[in-house]
Order: C-alpha cells, then structure tokens, then sequence
C-alpha cells in the first residue's frame, strides 16, 4: 500500500520552541488508526487501532498554553503501546473530539463497550469485598 492510498483525517507535527513544528515526530489519525511516525535517517512508525483505546486525557501544560498547544494521553490495550502522548499539538480539543468520533465509530463496527475491553481485576466492583465461598448473609452479620 502506498502512502497516498492512506487516507488521514488529521495529521500534524511535534511542536517545539514557540509552537513551531520543528520536529521530526508526526501525528496521523486515519479512520481505524492513531500513527506516530518519528525519525529523520531511520524512521520508526508506531500504529494503535483506534478500538482499542480504553482512555484518554487532555493535558495543558503552562509552556505549551502560552503557544495554544497541549497534549493528548492515550490509554489503550495495544501490546507495544499501552500508552501514548501527543505531545504539544495544535487545536488539542478538536482532534480530542476526532478521535472519539472515529474511536465510537469502530467500537461500534466491531461491536464493543468500554467494559468489553477492561481486564478481569481492572477496577473495583462491590463484589470484591466478598469471599468466593461465602454468603452475602454471612458477610453482613460480621
């Protein structure tokens, strides 16, 4: 497959000094993926299929607030990458909102939840508090 046959919804650089995209680190979201192409002589390329994102976060910090820049965390269930930051991007918000869009689109073409992808221990649940063996009656008169 060629690169022009890639369709990408969005894609943007690293930003550095004063906001400007003087990097080597470029972002591309396609349809069913999020890749981070990194590298001037050697370039390596890291994809994450979109449906496997269990998480993300925002962040603003001072430095890149004053350029209009943040950065985005994601959290995913990729074996290679069970997280991965966007740093210092432009329009931080918007590409946020993108990425749930197409994050909500091949969830649903491939027919799973949020709680479809969290392991067996991931969170706290009231069962926890329980024993295997006993009895919730048991349990309550202690």
């Amino acid at each position: 497959m060629k690169k022009s046959d890639i369709k990408y919804v969005w894609t943007d650089k690293k930003r550095t000094l004063f906001g400007l995209p003087l990097s080597f680190t470029r972002y591309f979201l396609t349809e069913t993926k999020f890749i981070t192409r990194s590298g001037f002589f050697s370039v390596d390329e890291d994809e994450i299929d979109l449906y496997k994102i269990t998480d993300k976060k925002v962040r603003y910090p001072f430095f890149q607030r004053l350029f209009r820049c943040g950065t985005i965390i994601i959290y995913s269930r990729d074996a290679d990458t069970p997280s991965k930051e966007i740093h210092c991007i432009k329009q931080v918000r918007q590409v946020s909102e993108l990425i749930d869009k197409y994050l909500n689109i091949m969830r649903d073409k491939y027919g799973i939840r949020g709680r479809d992808m969290m392991g067996l221990h991931a969170g706290h649940d009231n069962y926890d508090d329980y024993s295997d063996h006993g009895d919730y009656e048991d349990y309550n008169d202690n």
